[in-house]
């Protein structure tokens, strides 16, 4: 039998016992999956020596004998670079992983002792999690599912602040006098496409969250192809859609939607079906901090970027056979990275301002009676806790180390635990400085409560 043949029967078999788990980890650009990542799976390969994962229960009650990386099954994807990301980590002076550019995947094998062993299970037992990781760029495409080019135009033309604006001004001012009509031009088509990517990297850079076409930010070997040579069309309000059948194929209109369907089916649709719903379980990582310091119209650009990103997902409970045949995410961790910028008591405030962030999605998860909880993590920590008096009264802080080496010691701002008000932004002071990771000790990374995501995403596995 051939080799993919075997391990693929084997994978069948394993999922019908139960024995293997799918483990998505998503997020927007710059959440911390690669950090996430690499966290856990050395937490994991030091379990049952010094890992300190006393939230995850398997752990605690000291069952949790280690874990092994083990070949994975689709050997088309790219394996996630573990072996750098801690090269990164344990530099002198450290560096956060370089973020990944592509999917990646890692295969784990976890072996611990049954809860209740009995003579025919055996007292220990293996389980083997597949973890999967994607650019946040990418997630970005999922809700284009959901549009013809008509209506996504119209998302993306409407309702944008004016720091955003600012960034596409000459892309605006280019396009204000554009007829859909007009017979296409395609050298020009594609300048004014690099002009709108060109914003689209901008707003990146910028603190921006909701940017669609995601591939346009990261390209890879689409790079100078005509699928990703179209932009969005503003006015298309004011022509019905029987005018706009009618127009010729050559025609600017018809040129752009033939190639955002042509993206849709052949770029966003595969990478969903082939990947996204095969997935059993996920976390989605949201850098909360990063938005609040960049201020309301960042902040709310990342609520609505979430918002339809979480409509993408295929949620539902899983039977034997849809573990089988069809799987779909039956447990969901929302987590609002980079906990350790700041105070220790304000993690309780970060958690709830994440579920006020994602309110509606969450709501209509429960409806669906999907389990879905909320987190604050570091999945590796970059600071110390300090404490500094004045006046007799005292004041917790934050210690830590600047990208530029320089040492820090701060009190970064309250968290709110409600959606900011306009007045909110007029007062707040937050300084969620971008910390270097702690020097690397012996042993698994230092982290902050990312033991009880664990135990949410695979500690019922471990039993």
């Amino acid at each position: 039998m051939p080799q993919d043949l075997t391990r693929e029967l084997q994978d069948l078999i394993e999922r019908g016992r139960d024995r293997q788990l799918r483990l998505a980890v998503t997020g927007l650009s710059r959440a911390g999956k690669t950090a996430f990542l690499t966290s856990l799976v050395d937490q994991l390969r030091h379990a049952g020596l010094e890992a300190r994962l006393d939230l995850l229960s398997a752990a605690r009650e000291q069952r949790l004998l280690g874990a092994q990386r083990v070949a994975q099954q689709d050997l088309g994807v790219p394996r996630f670079p573990y072996d750098q990301a801690m090269q990164s980590l344990g530099a002198d002076p450290p560096n956060w992983p370089t973020p990944t550019r592509g999917i990646s995947e890692l295969r784990l094998k976890i072996r611990y002792r049954r809860a209740h062993a009995n003579w025919w299970r055996g007292n220990t037992a293996e389980l083997t999690l597949d973890l999967f990781d994607y650019p946040g760029e990418w997630l970005l495409d999922l809700p284009l599912l959901d549009h013809d080019f008509a209506s996504w135009s119209r998302t993306q033309c409407e309702g944008n602040g004016p720091a955003r604006r600012a960034l596409f001004a000459d892309w605006h001012a280019a396009i204000a006098d554009l007829d859909p009509a007009s017979e296409v031009d395609e050298a020009y088509l594609a300048e004014l496409a690099e002009h709108y990517a060109e914003g689209l990297r901008a707003a990146r850079e910028a603190g921006f969250s909701d940017l669609q076409p995601g591939r346009f930010l990261l390209p890879g070997e689409l790079a100078g192809a005509p699928v990703l040579q179209f932009f969005p069309l503003p006015g298309l309000d004011a022509w019905t859609a029987e005018a706009l059948a009618a127009l010729p194929d050559t025609s600017l209109y018809t040129t752009l939607a033939r190639r955002f369907a042509y993206y849709q089916q052949h770029i966003v649709r595969p990478f969903y079906r082939d990947h996204f719903r095969r997935f059993d379980r996920q976390i989605v990582l949201v850098d909360v901090l990063g938005a609040l310091n960049a201020g309301p119209e960042r902040f709310e650009d990342l609520s609505r970027a979430l918002s339809r990103l979480m409509q993408s997902f295929d949620y539902g409970q899983r039977s034997l056979l849809s573990r089988l045949f069809t799987p779909r995410i039956d447990r969901l961790a929302i987590a609002a990275t980079k906990a350790d910028h700041v105070t220790p008591e304000q993690h309780v405030r970060l958690v709830a301002l994440l579920e006020a962030l994602l309110v509606e999605p969450l709501k209509d998860l429960r409806f669906a009676n999907v389990p879905v909880k909320a987190f604050s993590l570091a999945s590796v920590r970059a600071t110390e806790v300090r404490e500094v008096t004045q006046h007799g009264r005292a004041t917790p802080a934050l210690r830590g180390t600047d990208m530029n080496g320089e040492s820090v010691l701060t009190f970064p701002g309250e968290v709110p635990t409600r959606l900011p008000n306009a007045d909110f932004w007029s007062r707040q002071g937050f300084n969620f400085t971008t910390f270097r990771p702690l020097p690397r000790e012996p042993g698994p990374l230092p982290h902050i409560r990312m033991d009880a995501a664990l135990d949410w995403l695979i500690g019922d596995k471990l039993t």
